[in-house]
């Protein structure tokens, strides 16, 4: 479902409706006459979906996290806020960026459409900016030829399906985030599709090297064994963006993790 589409033309019914009202109907009306119901319930509604098409599209927009990808960052049932600007202006429904304000940077958490399927938005972090060598080897990952800081901390219990995975402390960027691996997974990726751009990545058995193409992103999960990213269907377009993510603002399963991510 386009809920930004479906937003935007609710807010061109009601929007006719109020200027239709203020400017003709209104006048012809008498005095203290009553609104026909269509009038009174399409004007008012005006300005409340024009604030909240404004916000959704420029400012911020609420996300809810359906799976577990992200797992330890983000979490089954966080719902969080995704800065829509960080990146750029954009106009609503085309998403094709007007102003110029900034660009993802390695390390960023970023909700994006699918690129095999862009009515879903996807989240994960961003591992590669154009032009970045990347080499997810053995899980281990190098950039540009340098293996990423890499520190082994507690294992981490999954407390819906009770196992263990081995969690690390990686430095992307300027980011320090955890990441797991589970030590029963293969290294390689079973998975990888004939995505635009394949030639620009070689696969084997210990993993994938990519090198990422002008105007795009190469996107990877911090659950690494469960996350089936760029690694498998290739690199996020720059018209896919969506925003950054930054806050988590509810989850109804654990009050403690609002505010717990930026």
């Amino acid at each position: 479902m386009n809920f930004a589409l479906i937003l935007f033309i609710l807010l061109l019914v009601s929007g006719a409706i109020w200027a239709v009202d203020a400017f003709i109907l209104r006048k012809r009306r008498e005095p203290g006459g009553k609104d026909p119901w269509w009038v009174e319930y399409g004007a008012s509604f005006f300005p409340v979906i024009l604030v909240v098409f404004v916000l959704r599209s420029f400012i911020v927009e609420p996300f809810k996290i359906p799976s577990g990808s992200m797992i330890p960052t983000l979490l089954v049932g966080d719902f969080i806020l995704v800065n829509k600007y960080a990146y750029g202006i954009r106009l609503p429904i085309i998403n094709k960026k007007v102003i110029e304000v900034g660009n993802p940077q390695r390390g960023d958490v970023m909700v994006f459409r699918y690129p095999e399927d862009p009515s879903l938005d996807y989240i994960k972090r961003v591992v590669g900016v154009p032009g970045d060598r990347i080499a997810y080897q053995n899980k281990r990952l190098t950039i540009n030829g340098q293996p990423l800081e890499v520190k082994a901390v507690g294992d981490y219990l999954h407390p819906e399906r009770l196992y263990y995975s081995k969690q690390f402390v990686e430095k992307l960027g300027e980011v320090e985030h955890r990441t797991l691996n589970d030590e029963d997974a293969p290294a390689f990726i079973p998975d990888a599709t004939h995505f635009p751009g394949r030639e620009n990545c070689l696969y084997n058995n210990s993993g994938v090297i990519c090198t990422v193409p002008a105007g795009h992103y190469f996107m990877m999960g911090d659950n690494r064994d469960n996350s089936r990213d760029s690694r498998a269907w290739g690199f996020v377009p720059e018209a896919n963006i969506v925003g950054k993510a930054f806050f988590i603002w509810f989850n109804f399963s654990d009050l403690k993790r609002i505010g717990s991510f930026r």
